[in-house]
């Protein structure tokens, strides 16, 4: 008997428990799109592009199934006879889904189960070709060979519909789960980040909820809930929402929801989370005004700008205004216990994706995963085609992994350069944007002449398409690659010591001698100068002769 390794084409990572998904419906976007999102985040995470490539296999074939995370061996299920093309996190067939982890009741575990939450993804891509397929697939898999992960929520997308589904195993050796799947409205927008998010839901709609038959009766039989089915709420029987799952979770949701709400910040108190009765925010909102591409990407470069969660207040933010903050979330002093923010944008993003979904397009030119190997905030989102079968080498570079360091590939080279810039954000960001902005523009001034040469190609030779956007694609990452490699160094000459050389026109400047000239001294930021001094008194007081 043939057998199918399931390869952890992704690397194995640690344990990604902090991530970020925001949802677009068709509708809602500026042409039509669909589009969802991934911050895919962990601590020392390192993530290539994975592919699985299309095929057929005989029956009786067999799958081993590997966990996502760790790389454990976790048993067999039966490969399917035929399997479609996936790249990253959507497939030919434009079908796209992400995850965030929001773990829920313990107890609801089952360490038995074969599928965990990554498997479950890839598996599906490679054998649905719509969101509504990918949820039968996941869950009648989750159901016959049990679900070993935490509570999870999925984004599951495709051109013409986006769903949010949640999902929890039935505790130790269960070999089932629960779950609830919800339409989002067509004019719509969603977002979930690791706390659940759907509660009470309409059973009698068949066409835009879908759930498990008994999913109010495992929570009856648990002694969790004892209403009417219709009072059912999801999260408040299986991951009611505590502190931090409001402050660090559905405040990014908040954050998200409010760019496109009038007076959202009528939920500030629910996100906050030190109150008790407050108002929850909906599962959805009707945004004010029609999303784009790069509007949702600039909502995955979010840190609170502009709001009371701003990470622009206080001292964290060091000399040069970081709206970063060091993990572990929270920390004690002194026999208390502090916490820190967490923004949508964050340091230990392994990939990130913002993913467009057209149904007007032939399928391999509608599908199109903007992809970045770092913090969305400090990459520039090149183009992936969801009908490539080649990859950048900067996405996939043999040889590099989490304790490998290679100039050829783009998570490194991208944390380099990021890793310079954190720290004195205010003086260095701002080069990082220019460049940043300035690829992504070229993308996106490219784009409709690239596509409508490609859908030319699809009228007399699909595999010419193909390869034409497999080869603008692949020189696309690798310009990038260099490009960002010149930033790294760029970055090293300008700032070297804390210092700033001035340049004009693009060069540095030199005296006519031919040395450089004098470099520029900025010092500490008003604040920080304001905030030294309020800690230190007179300490520092320059005495007047």
């Amino acid at each position: 008997m043939r057998r199918i390794l399931f390869t952890i084409v992704l690397c194995v990572a640690s344990y990604a428990s902090a991530c970020t998904n925001f949802i677009v419906a068709k509708g809602a976007s500026t042409d039509g799109s669909v589009i969802c999102t991934y911050n895919a985040d962990d601590y020392g995470m390192f993530q290539n592009l994975c592919h699985y490539p299309a095929g057929t296999h005989p029956k009786g074939t067999m799958r081993d199934v590997y966990d996502w995370d760790t790389n454990v061996f976790h048993g067999q299920i039966p490969e399917a006879e035929v399997t479609y093309n996936v790249i990253g996190n959507i497939n030919e067939y434009q079908v796209t889904i992400g995850e965030t982890t929001y773990g829920g009741r313990e107890e609801m575990v089952d360490p038995t189960g074969i599928l965990d939450y990554g498997s479950l993804i890839y598996i599906a891509l490679q054998r649905s070709r719509t969101a509504r397929e990918a949820i039968e697939v996941m869950t009648t898999l989750a159901n016959t060979y049990g679900y070993n992960s935490e509570g999870e929520t999925f984004s599951i997308c495709d051109p013409n519909e986006a769903w949010i589904m949640e999902m929890m195993g039935k505790g130790p050796g269960s070999k089932g789960a629960v779950w609830v799947a919800i339409r989002i409205p067509d004019n719509a927008i969603c977002a979930h980040a690791n706390q659940s998010r759907i509660t009470t839901f309409n059973m009698k709609d068949k066409k835009n909820v879908l759930y498990a038959k008994d999913v109010v009766k495992f929570a009856r039989e648990k002694g969790w809930f004892n209403g009417k089915d219709a009072d059912f709420s999801w999260n408040e029987a299986y991951a009611k929402p505590d502190f931090s799952g409001r402050r660090y979770c559905e405040a990014r949701v908040w954050s998200f929801f409010n760019h496109f709400a009038d007076h959202f910040d009528r939920y500030l108190p629910y996100v906050m989370g030190k109150e008790k009765n407050t108002e929850p925010m909906p599962l959805w909102i009707v945004p004010n005004k029609k999303l784009s591409v790069r509007d949702v990407q600039e909502c995955m470069r979010d840190h609170f700008e502009g709001t009371p969660l701003s990470l622009d207040q206080d001292i964290a933010q060091g000399i040069w205004n970081m709206p970063y903050r060091p993990t572990p979330l929270t920390f004690e002093i002194d026999g208390k216990k502090y916490f820190n923010e967490r923004p949508t944008s964050t340091q230990q993003t392994g990939f990130s994706y913002v993913s467009q979904m057209r149904s007007w397009l032939p399928r391999q030119v509608g599908g199109l995963m903007w992809w970045g190997n770092d913090d969305g905030n400090m990459v520039a989102y090149t183009p992936i085609y969801c009908c490539m079968t080649r990859r950048p080498e900067c996405y996939n570079t043999p040889g590099a992994d989490a304790l490998t360091f290679s100039d050829k590939n783009a998570f490194w080279v991208c944390n380099w350069v990021s890793n310079m810039v954190y720290p004195r954000y205010s003086q260095m960001f701002p080069s990082l944007k220019q460049v940043r902005d300035s690829l992504e523009d070229s993308y996106f001034n490219h784009q409709a002449d690239i596509e409508q040469r490609a859908v030319q190609m699809c009228q007399t030779d699909e595999q010419l398409a193909i390869r034409f956007l497999e080869d603008y694609s692949i020189e696309v990452a690798q310009q990038m690659l260099e490009r960002w490699k010149q930033l790294a160094i760029y970055l090293i000459v300008k700032y070297n010591d804390m210092a700033v050389k001035p340049e004009k026109d693009g060069k540095f400047l030199r005296t006519p001698e031919g040395i450089q000239e004098r470099v520029q001294r900025p010092g500490y930021s008003d604040y920080f100068r304001r905030e030294l001094i309020r800690q230190t008194g007179d300490k520092f007081e320059y005495p007047e002769e």
